[in-house]
């Protein structure tokens, strides 16, 4: 996917964020959300490194490397930031502080299950803070493709890879569609141009229901 893509995918999460929220990024398109958390939502973005209250991606060249978030890469702070033990961070998900979670994924089934740290026959470092969040956030959205590098239906009828929690998705965005599950429910519930109500279907692989908003087709 090109960066514009995946920067509209980040503008459509932000929009689920609401103001006094505490919200944890994932690696990857996850992180581009924090790129795009309008002014006057009072939002603080935790890391499992020991950081509250990051901001926008550092301008080139202003980079600090001692303030990053747990991928990694470098960040700026909000306002009121604070930083802390990794022990600290994961209490606060694991008490159910985190209100929403934005994470990426490898497959998302109808019922909401999710698998996004391995790959069967590749070599990880392990399952990090993922599971932590998936079981504990109150609120799991998924940025992910909606399909593999093959060309194969990422959102399926049953996980093939192994599981990082089950039942905890409630909303899956794409470059070509937004899905909501609830009561274990897929539903479709907006398409992206220039995809067609034909594509998507034709590019998941598991059966939903479709949102009054679309009906009639994109």
């Amino acid at each position: 996917m090109g960066g514009m893509i995946k920067e509209n995918m980040a503008k459509r999460a932000e929009q689920e964020i609401q103001s006094g929220m505490i919200v944890n990024l994932g690696i990857g398109i996850p992180s581009l959300v924090a790129n795009y958390i309008q002014q006057d939502k009072h939002v603080f973005l935790h890391a499992e490194n020991g950081l509250l209250g990051m901001g926008v991606r550092p301008k080139q060249g202003e980079e600090d490397p001692m303030i990053c978030h747990a991928g990694g890469l470098p960040v700026t702070l909000r306002k009121g930031a604070s930083f802390f033990d990794s022990a600290t961070a994961f209490a606060m998900i694991r008490s159910g502080k985190i209100d929403m979670a934005i994470l990426g994924g490898l497959e998302v089934s109808a019922q909401g299950d999710l698998a996004n740290w391995l790959v069967p026959g590749k070599k990880v470092p392990g399952i990090g803070g993922a599971i932590e969040l998936a079981q504990k956030a109150k609120r799991i959205i998924v940025l992910m493709s909606h399909t593999n590098k093959f060309g194969q239906p990422k959102i399926v009828k049953q996980c093939t890879y192994p599981l990082t929690a089950a039942s905890c998705v409630q909303m899956i965005i794409t470059e070509r569609a937004v899905f909501t599950i609830k009561d274990k429910q897929l539903i479709l519930k907006e398409i992206f141009a220039p995809y067609t109500l034909e594509e998507v279907t034709a590019s998941t692989e598991a059966s939903f229901l479709m949102d009054s908003s679309i009906y009639g087709g994109s």
